[in-house]
């Protein structure tokens, strides 16, 4: 009889990074959680700013801005007692271990209107030195120190890993070469949270759902709020048991990232959270498929 794997889940949300540009910088890593499960363009709701604070609270809480109230990134207003982030529900509620590891204020910290995330059990926030890309390189670095440490000394279900120096890099720079410089230096730090999760000594006894998201886009000067597909265009990765490898079309939304992560961990979400989204199309696994992302390492989806 086979012993079931024990579920946890890792999100790991970069900012800013555009959709289009996917396909012409090198991301191997991403590469690998889409070629085990998918990679699908996601487009904000026309409701919503493309703005990271109403993008990321409908991404963690499941909701839309209307319920959430988070219409910008002052946090002022929100509901967010009514509707948490999915860590705080589940540490809340059911005493799961979550962690959360971020660098950007709102999230973290009671300031601008935050936190975000409320009571998410475990958490780290480091503070940028300065208002530079080269200072929010060396949060992303920190971040990601952090979250292997846990990853692999410690037993988290559910994770929420943030990584925000692709975004800022894009408002000092546009989205040229050093903003492609960015994506490849996020891509290399969610390389190594997917080789913390292989390496915890007991991963073969475990199921990981690991999903990969951005908020937006940007203009090509840098910058976003606006209208424009560049801006409106985010994308969602994933791979883990019974993970669809080509969902169709507008299927996957904003709002159904934290119903996968109930889903996954098997905790339906209950009918009086009104959740507006939903988990990911269910798919059959292929015969002889890895049971997550951190099983296969498929081609990758960019070039250098």
């Amino acid at each position: 009889m086979t012993t079931p794997r024990t579920p946890r889940v890792l999100v790991v949300g970069i900012d800013g990074v555009r959709h289009d540009l996917l396909s012409e910088v090198a991301m191997p890593r991403l590469a690998e959680v889409a070629g085990a499960g998918f990679l699908v363009p996601v487009e904000v709701d026309a409701d919503t700013p493309t703005m990271s604070g109403p993008c990321w609270a409908t991404i963690v809480t499941g909701v839309t801005a209307a319920k959430h109230g988070v219409w910008g990134n002052h946090l002022a207003g929100n509901r967010l007692d009514v509707f948490p982030d999915f860590a705080t529900r589940l540490a809340k509620l059911d005493g799961r271990r979550t962690f959360v590891a971020a660098g950007w204020e709102p999230l973290m910290l009671a300031m601008s209107g935050g936190p975000l995330f409320r009571a998410p059990g475990r958490s780290s926030y480091v503070a940028p030195a300065a208002d530079t890309p080269e200072a929010w390189e060396e949060v992303d670095e920190e971040v990601i120190r952090e979250a292997v440490h846990v990853l692999t000394t410690a037993d988290p279900e559910a994770s929420f890993v943030y990584l925000g120096a692709v975004d800022e890099t894009a408002h000092f720079l546009g989205c040229g070469s050093r903003y492609r410089d960015a994506m490849r230096a996020a891509d290399e730090r969610l390389g190594r949270l997917l080789d913390a999760v292989r390496s915890r000594p007991g991963h073969r006894q475990e199921a990981w759902t690991v999903i990969v998201v951005t908020d937006h886009g940007h203009v090509d000067a840098g910058g976003h709020g606006g209208t424009t597909p560049e801006e409106r265009t985010a994308w969602v990765a994933c791979a883990g048991p019974d993970i669809p490898a080509a969902p169709p079309a507008g299927v996957i939304r904003h709002v159904d990232v934290a119903a996968q992560v109930y889903a996954s961990l098997g905790r339906p979400a209950d009918p009086h959270w009104t959740l507006d989204g939903r988990p990911f199309p269910v798919a059959r696994p292929a015969p002889g498929a890895g049971p997550d992302a951190t099983a296969r390492v498929p081609a990758t989806v960019g070039r250098s």
